[in-house]
């Protein structure tokens, strides 16, 4: 058997093998837990990935900390019991009560005692449930109108009038549309893969036909539509955000990148008047005269990130009113996490735990009145921002100009006066988490459709998303509220001036959605 050479450097003492070994070990103890790190940001779930990043600080969860939200309805009715840290969700055995039973009942194959052939008597019962689903039914309704006429005279022929219809002549029921537009701008699913999950029940649509219907409904919905965004650019606070999406350039057939701006309100965080609502508006542009025309003549606290088309709308001279900016202190605290995670600089860590402390003292008094939130903010949360400023003054002293620390710090100083009015004003959100959260519906329409086809397809799209995404808003079922509010709206039920009773948050079902609910 061949014996390997002797490696080289390698020591030639006990003593010093020893030593060697022991720095080997330390240098693969150091690679495993870097590996690992690395793993958990890539693979793990988002608290794994915060974590890996500062240790304590990457507790901090930035997702939910400006939206308080509905009261639950909880899958079982039965009270849970308080809980110092939420445990995992557990539904066996704690079905929910409004749902209807079926009820089974398994007898013995024979009631006779096997012993004795004496008739057996009910001394019990076990019972156990377990949740069913009866799938979606396609069914054709035939509309008949009998006609009437009358033997004795000629006076003409009676028949009911024919029910309004979302397209006239159609093949379709205003609930068979909702369906498809509610999956569609509800739960993300594309028209193709509606189309090839309907084929599977034995209805063949050439993908064209439910397009039409979206847009259809569109039409219907924008006058409801308008008046929601209307309603939103009446509140003192709104949240605004832009984002990308592909549209096809009629004409040369090519993808261009439009602009989805999203309108938004929420002030559950002070438990104020507003209801949560968003409202996406599609243009072709991202500066600064498309977000000032449409927010028209607003005045108030517009919520936003750092982008610079903003700061112009603070103009004392603008025609439309005066606006307040309140910048995003997520977007800052982003800014240096991203940095620490390439540098892992005193600094930046420094500068994240200042920021994770005004965090946990936001998620304490989340919920409570915009008075208590003042008094809390002044009293606790002033110091620390009057802390990092220092903190951030003096580093930009010490460092190059040139260095990318640098430039964040004075991303934070340009940006100072609006990251702070939270400070002076409780029914202020620190971040404007609301409304991108409210932007990941175009995230994922990007990915499962790639593009909006035209304009007039990414005008629909604007119309159906806002209204569906602010009926999830408010805790309703999305076909629900839509199938209620288009058959009201077709029907002439409710009229254009009454279409604020079918706000999210003023609709009361109407017969045919309680008839749904109970079915449900």
């Amino acid at each position: 058997m061949a014996v390997k050479s002797r490696p080289e450097n390698l020591p030639e003492t006990l003593a010093a093998m020893t030593v060697k070994v022991a720095e080997l070990e330390a240098q693969l103890a150091a690679a495993n837990k870097l590996v690992a790190a690395y793993k958990a940001m890539l693979f793990g779930s988002s608290s794994e990935k915060a974590r890996a990043i500062l240790g304590d600080q990457g507790r901090l969860d930035l997702g939910d900390l400006s939206e308080v939200p509905p009261t639950p309805v909880a899958a079982n009715d039965d009270p849970a019991p308080a809980r110092s840290r939420p445990g995992p969700q557990r539904n066996i055995g704690a079905l929910p009560k409004h749902l209807p039973r079926v009820t089974e009942v398994i007898e013995p194959d024979s009631l006779q005692c096997p012993c004795c052939d004496a008739g057996l008597h009910r001394i019990g019962e076990d019972v156990s449930e377990a949740i069913d689903i009866v799938p979606a039914i396609l069914r054709v309704i035939a509309t008949v109108r009998p006609k009437y006429a009358c033997r004795a005279c000629d006076g003409g022929i009676i028949q009911a009038r024919a029910p309004r219809r979302m397209i006239e002549g159609g093949m379709a029921t205003t609930s068979f549309i909702a369906w498809i537009v509610s999956q569609r701008f509800a739960w993300y699913l594309p028209i193709y893969r509606q189309t090839q999950m309907l084929a599977g029940h034995g209805l063949t649509l050439d993908r064209s036909t439910p397009v039409r219907w979206v847009q259809r409904a569109a039409w219907w919905l924008e006058g409801l539509y308008d008046r929601q965004l209307a309603f939103i650019h009446r509140q003192g606070r709104i949240h605004v955000d832009e984002t990308r999406m592909p549209v096809i350039d009629p004409g040369r057939g090519k993808v261009r990148f439009d602009q989805f701006w999203a309108h938004g309100i929420d002030d559950r965080g002070w438990n104020g008047p507003a209801p949560p609502a968003v409202c996406y508006v599609h243009d072709r542009s991202r500066g600064h005269r498309t977000i000032s025309e449409q927010l028209g003549r607003y005045q108030g606290v517009l919520q936003v990130d750092g982008y610079s088309a903003y700061k112009k709308l603070e103009d004392p001279g603008r025609k439309g009113g005066t606006i307040v900016l309140a910048f995003c202190l997520a977007h800052l605290r982003r800014r240096f996490v991203d940095l620490h995670k390439s540098t892992q600089s005193p600094i930046t860590a420094q500068i994240i735990a200042l920021l994770g402390r005004v965090y946990r003292i936001e998620a304490d008094i989340r919920g409570t009145s915009a008075e208590h939130r003042l008094a809390v903010r002044q009293e606790k949360t002033r110091p620390i921002m009057d802390e990092l400023k220092l903190l951030l003054d003096d580093t930009l002293e010490r460092i190059s100009t040139k260095a990318d620390l640098a430039e964040h710090i004075r991303y934070a100083q340009g940006h100072w006066r609006g990251l702070i009015r939270f400070l002076d004003d409780g029914r202020i959100e620190v971040d404007n988490n609301m409304i991108e959260r409210q932007m990941r519906p175009i995230g994922i329409s990007r990915r499962n459709s790639l593009f909006a086809g035209n304009e007039g397809g990414a005008k629909s799209w604007a119309i159906l998303a806002s209204l569906l995404q602010t009926a999830k808003l408010n805790g309703l079922d999305p076909f629900t509220w839509l199938n209620d509010v288009l058959t009201r709206i077709v029907s002439g039920a409710v009229k254009n001036n009454e279409l604020d009773q079918l706000f999210a948050w003023n609709w009361a079902p109407g017969q045919q959605a309680a008839q749904l609910e109970i079915a449900a």
